[in-house]
């Protein structure tokens, strides 16, 4: 699902947009990754949270 995923974002309208990756604290300490697909204007401030 990924390949599709990342297949997508590379043409048409999808080169508006950017897959990104945040690591989040866990209750127990330990680390996950959340992925979500923002907008190119979005990213920054995604990260800012």
């Amino acid at each position: 699902m990924a390949k599709k995923v990342v297949a997508t974002l590379k043409t048409g309208a999808g080169k508006d947009f950017a897959k990104v990756y945040r690591a989040v604290k866990n209750a127990k300490g330990s680390y996950s990754f959340k992925s979500e697909i923002v907008s190119n204007e979005a990213v920054k401030t995604y990260f800012k949270k």
